[in-house]
């Protein structure tokens, strides 16, 4: 039984992967035993926290660790390390800066991108001042370079597959920039699958969230070096306290954590592939469709189906039939991120095998309507 059909509340096919919009993720049994197991005793807090700093650690390979309510508030909770530090007075007063603090964190034009919500809310929320360098197609080294100056606090790098793909500057570009100018670098990997290679790159502090990837429960965590991830411990008793993380949701992290592997198996990624292919085959087979299976536009290994919507033919535009789609029974939820072009994706990782067949029906019906 759908427990949230059982309320009243739409019930809905995930075709468009792990969209915070729609829960994310759904994990796995050990992780929610873990849960409902740590909500019926009690922890000290501090010692949790400790417990999951070193264990994070151990799956990422950082000096250090610090879970965070989701990966948002690792943004806002990095941000304000950087700012504040240490120094108990700023930590308190954020995200109003005091004056002798740098508060400036630099990202790249093509990087400030809505997720849901704006990366330069995020960065203002822990007391950042958002400056952005280049253009939103290309960038220079230098751009980032004069973009630096007295009030600079850190420079940011977004990794995700809603940022401009081309002309931006890599990872370890930035890194290089930054720690020549004695800057930490924070980088956002939210839905990365790995745990190490950020760090690796060189990247001071790395934001993950737990519930995409690894596909644990509404949580996150920022990984990194031991300096600057002690100043993000002690943001809880600032701007950290409105966003800090329940023991149930620790310890399903942490679970979760020990469950995942970052790289698929070749017959995972074969699965994967099958799976977008059938649909692919099913969408072609309806007038005014053109369907092929396209990778994951950040590199991940990770294929779906894109369905290009002539509309001259179908009768209605992508737009107009994704809102039909979503007000269907089932409801068929997409990736809309090219619906402006007339593209339709469907991300198939949360989808059961039985569910490929209804998503034709439900476009069949809304099609016919």
């Amino acid at each position: 039984m759908n427990l949230y059909k059982s309320k009243g509340l739409t019930e809905i096919i995930n075709a468009s992967g792990r969209m915070t919009a729609l829960g994310v993720s759904t994990p796995r049994a050990a992780t929610l035993e873990a849960m409902a197991s740590a909500g019926q005793n009690f922890v000290i807090l501090h010692e949790l926290m400790d417990y999951a700093d070193q264990e994070i650690s151990k799956f990422t390979g950082a000096e250090a660790s610090c879970p965070t309510a989701c990966a948002s508030a690792g943004i806002a909770i990095s941000v304000a390390a950087t700012i504040a530090k240490e120094n108990l007075l700023q930590i308190e007063t954020l995200p109003q800066v005091l004056d002798g603090f740098k508060n400036e964190i630099i990202l790249q034009k093509g990087h400030a991108v809505n997720f849901g919500a704006p990366i330069e809310t995020m960065i203002r929320v822990g007391g950042g001042k958002p400056v952005l360098a280049g253009q939103a197609n290309k960038v220079h080294k230098e751009h980032v370079i004069a973009a630096i100056n007295e009030r600079t606090a850190a420079l940011f790098y977004v990794k995700s597959h809603h940022c401009v793909q081309k002309g931006m500057l890599s990872v370890e570009e930035m890194a290089e920039i930054a720690h020549n100018h004695q800057l930490p670098l924070i980088v956002d990997a939210a839905a990365e699958e790995s745990l190490s290679k950020y760090g690796e790159a060189g990247a001071d502090m790395v934001i993950y969230s737990g519930s995409k990837a690894i596909e644990g429960p509404t949580s996150g965590f920022i990984t990194g070096k031991k300096e600057w991830i002690q100043a993000c411990h002690l943001q809880y008793l600032g701007i950290g306290r409105a966003m800090k993380i329940g023991k149930e949701n620790i310890m399903g992290l942490l679970t979760a954590l020990a469950d995942y592997k970052e790289e698929r198996t070749a017959e995972e990624i074969e699965t994967m592939k099958a799976w977008a292919e059938r649909l692919a085959i099913e969408l072609n087979a309806l007038p005014g469709f053109t369907a092929s299976v396209v990778q994951d536009e950040a590199g991940r290994a990770i294929f779906r189906t894109a369905a290009k919507v002539d509309s001259a033919v179908v009768g209605m535009t992508a737009a107009d039939l994704v809102a039909r789609m979503k007000e269907a029974d089932p409801a068929v939820y997409i990736r809309e991120h090219y619906v402006n072009t007339g593209v339709l994706t469907f991300d198939l990782r949360s989808v059961q095998e039985t569910d490929l067949v209804k998503i034709t029906a439900v476009i069949i019906g809304c099609l016919e309507r």
